[in-house]
């Protein structure tokens, strides 16, 4: 009940406002043209709201942030870091709630679709201009925030889709290529496993990184914003993994050899190939520098590349005061000029075709298959209630996956109690 209070309490203030806002006839269009200094002249202050980052991520952004006020000395951007990315969504929510959110602010595509349904969003197609290039952005990274009404709620500030990380001595050492289809990932997984010690692939036992897995034989993992991921063809689809972790003894999970992650798993040795994205390269770069590792896309399944993408975009708060300055932020910050700068180091990449162009990261050698993936990858997102239908199919699937009950067993109870969590909202 609690998730349905929070989404009427905001639908409704979406309402008020929207009728104070239209009472006079196109005041909507009057907010989005009005001068950004108002009548007084004076400097206009907007908030951005986003979770910490690491201190290069912090750098570029304050960077890129002093770059746009020199353009606009009349507005000034106040930066609000208001939490780990785990707490940072109730923080907003609260905020919003409140009447206290930030004028602009990031949003993970995971999260959009139930913040948009609510209404706090303020839609930017009116805002924009020729000049702004929407069609330069990853189709998938754009589409993952428009509404169900095909306004654009937000503009995706950077992304980075799955590849291929895999140790380079360890696969001349056995004699393998780098794997094309899923089949002969398997196969090579098999080769490149000693006993205990290592293992061919490391694997992340969750809906977030098997998403593109679970659909690949025709099954949906959810419809109709339920869970369906009981779907024998899901379940088909899913099976390999678990097979290759408990008959081929050839797939383990991170915690499995004490480690925290896929990418530590690689960096320690302890598996010869992993399944992650772009954070991976400059972790790996700095905490293993010795480590000789090479990318590629995605072994394709069933004939056709997948992968997953993962993205967060600025979005603007539709009860912000000055919405005009407010897209100027925005426009700037995903425009060309300062994605850029935010994205000049790697550690980011940019969801517009021609600043990843520019910046070489088509070409790069570690980052290209990454690059590659963004015009065919599925975001992680489906629908308002995709955050209770992954903890149902996690908490399942990692006791399929260790062996304790069958996968179609684990993943039709997984199903159910997802449905009555929906249901009961």
């Amino acid at each position: 009940m609690k998730g349905k209070k929070w989404l009427t309490v905001l639908g409704m203030t979406s309402v008020l406002m929207g009728s104070i806002l239209s009472g006079c006839g196109g005041g909507d269009e009057k907010a989005a043209n009005q001068d950004v200094s108002g009548n007084s002249g004076k400097k206009v202050e907007v908030t951005l709201a986003g979770w910490g980052g690491n201190p290069v991520e912090q750098k570029l952004l304050q960077q890129t942030l002093d770059e746009f006020e020199k353009k606009h000395p009349n507005i000034k951007v106040k930066l609000e870091v208001i939490s780990e990315q785990k707490q940072y969504m109730d923080v907003i929510k609260t905020r919003l709630i409140g009447g206290e959110g930030p004028d602009v602010f990031y949003l993970d595509a995971f999260e959009a679709p139930a913040l948009i349904e609510t209404g706090v969003l303020e839609p930017l197609d009116k805002y924009v201009t020729d000049d702004f290039d929407i069609n330069d952005f990853e189709k998938p990274l754009l589409d993952a925030f428009k509404g169900k009404d095909g306004h654009i709620y937000g503009f995706p500030k950077d992304y980075s889709t799955l590849a291929l990380f895999y140790n380079k001595k360890m696969f001349k050492e056995a004699g393998v290529d780098v794997p094309k289809t899923w089949d002969e990932l398997r196969e090579v997984a098999k080769k490149l496993t000693k006993g205990t010690e290592v293992y061919g692939l490391g694997v992340a036992p969750e809906l977030a990184r098997l998403y593109y897995i679970a659909e690949s034989k025709g099954g949906k993992v959810v419809t109709d914003d339920k869970a369906s991921f009981a779907d024998p063809k899901v379940v088909e689809a899913l099976q390999p993994i678990i097979d290759m972790h408990l008959k081929d003894k050839s797939a383990v999970q991170p915690s499995e050899v004490g480690a925290n992650w896929g990418g530590e798993m690689l960096g320690q040795g302890k598996a010869a190939m992993v399944i992650e994205g772009n954070w991976a390269i400059p972790f790996l770069q700095d905490t293993f520098p010795n480590l000789e590792f090479g990318t590629a896309e995605l072994p394709m399944i069933n004939g056709k590349k997948a992968t997953m993408a993962y993205t967060v975009a600025y979005v603007m708060n539709k009860d912000s005061k000055n919405k005009k300055a407010a897209w100027e932020l925005i426009s700037y910050l995903t425009g060309k000029e300062g994605m850029k700068i935010w994205t000049s180091k790697g550690y980011a990449l940019p969801t517009r075709k021609s600043v990843a162009a520019e910046l070489g990261y088509d070409k790069d050698p570690l980052r290209a298959p990454l690059v590659a993936g963004a015009s065919y990858a599925t975001v992680w997102q489906k629908g308002k209630n995709l955050p209770i239908i992954t903890n149902n199919f996690n908490n399942q699937f990692v006791s399929a996956f260790l062996g304790e009950r069958p996968l179609d067993e684990a993943l039709k109870e997984a199903e159910k109690t997802a449905n009555k969590e929906i249901e009961g909202k």
